[in-house]
């Protein structure tokens, strides 16, 4: 559920140059990984290897959502959803 270019890796070097938190840079590289692997960007992959609080990786990934690095995508009627990177052309920097 990634939507990268081509078959290398997802992670883009603009992410450092555009004044995020480390904390923030850390998740992007964390979804960048599970997207590189194959496993879906769900929270509670998320979860598995994020090492700070939840209330922390909730706030990053609403903030990465803001900034249209990650978009949503609604996987039940539980309101769990999925994310997916977007491509750099579709950052709000």
């Amino acid at each position: 559920m990634h939507d990268h270019h081509g078959d290398g890796p997802s992670m883009n070097q603009l992410i450092f140059k555009i004044g995020l938190s480390v904390e923030t840079i850390s998740l992007y590289l964390l979804c960048c990984g599970l997207a590189d692997a194959g496993r879906t960007i769900t929270t509670r992959n998320l979860e598995e290897i994020w090492n700070d609080t939840p209330e922390s990786l909730t706030k990053g990934l609403r903030f990465l959502e803001r900034k249209n690095i990650l978009r949503r995508i609604p996987v039940d009627r539980q309101d769990r959803s999925a994310y997916q990177l977007t491509g750099i052309e579709h950052w709000r920097i």
